[in-house]
């Protein structure tokens, strides 16, 4: 299970991290998941590997949160991992980073690894991406974020298979440690039509983020109730308290909330996450008037 460590605080300009922390987090769709602990101005170098593009975190959020479990999340990569151009789909990259002429280096460094070497001692050691302190992670990518040649490299990786490529910055010993698709919104129509389903109020784990004088105001039958609000309380046990492999619907009064806890829980390797598009204000207004709005 992941540590949740760190309280709720103002997110941090993406603009303002450092080359590692930009790709290791900020382009990760989460409640903005984490803000680098020492920021730094985004550098010429950061800049160039990304193609010149600017990172945004897709969810400007109030409720950064630091995670930490790099080793779990290793352990806990989907066997599933297919390759392929989805352009949806998000991959978690490792990698270490040598200077070009440094090829008897590379040479043992690939042979290390493949002889069970673990890649993050040797990206500590030797890689000169300042991810390395981080054990080369960078962090959650999709299409169009990344140098053409290393995203090429990288998206049509296998899983856990190390494979190499070259860019501007030298050469890359990278691997996919996982992938997931991002949260996917639902309508209110749809939800009000599966909750007729028993077998879906069974399987399905709906989840409300919203607080208790708002639930004592308005709610649905079935969601468990998770207010954002008491995060630390329940975020540390929540792979104990929902099951990561279950369809998951989050809820909130207006969707805002419920999206990033959804993206949140992707972090936390849920597999299939699901907001409420409009949250319970819209389920009132289009499904069911006699839901009171607030």
């Amino acid at each position: 299970m992941f540590r949740v460590t760190g309280i709720l605080s103002a997110a941090s300009s993406p603009a303002a991290a450092s080359f590692s922390a930009v790709l290791r987090l900020s382009i990760v769709p989460s409640l903005a998941i984490a803000s680098p602990p020492h920021p730094r101005w985004f550098s010429t170098f950061s800049r160039s590997f990304l193609g010149g593009r600017k990172l945004q975190s897709r969810i400007p959020s109030p409720y950064p949160i630091r995670l930490s479990g790099f080793s779990d999340l290793k352990a806990r990569a989907s066997a599933s991992f297919s390759s392929g151009s989805n352009p949806t789909r998000e991959i978690l990259v490792q990698h270490v980073l040598l200077k070009e002429g440094d090829s008897a280096l590379f040479a043992e460094l690939q042979k290390r690894i493949l002889d069970g070497e673990d890649m993050s001692d040797l990206a500590a050691e030797y890689s000169i991406c300042p991810s390395k302190k981080d054990g080369g992670l960078l962090g959650w990518v999709k299409l169009g974020q990344m140098v053409p040649e290393f995203e090429e490299a990288a998206f049509k990786a296998e899983l856990n298979h190390v494979v190499t490529c070259k860019t501007q910055f030298g050469w890359h010993l990278l691997q996919v440690l996982s992938e997931r698709e991002p949260v996917k919104d639902i309508q209110v129509e749809e939800l009000h039509s599966k909750m007729q389903d028993l077998v879906f109020m069974e399987e399905a784990q709906l989840v409300d983020v919203r607080e208790p004088d708002e639930i004592a105001k308005a709610s649905l039958p079935g969601f468990q109730v998770f207010p954002l609000r008491q995060f630390e309380s329940w975020a540390p046990e929540i792979t104990s308290k929902l099951n990561p492999d279950k369809d998951t619907f989050a809820m909130c009064k207006a969707g805002g909330r419920s999206l990033n806890v959804a993206n949140w829980l992707l972090s936390q390797g849920f597999k299939s996450v699901y907001t409420v598009a409009g949250g319970i204000q819209a389920y009132s207004l289009k499904v069911d008037p006699s839901i009171p709005t607030y």
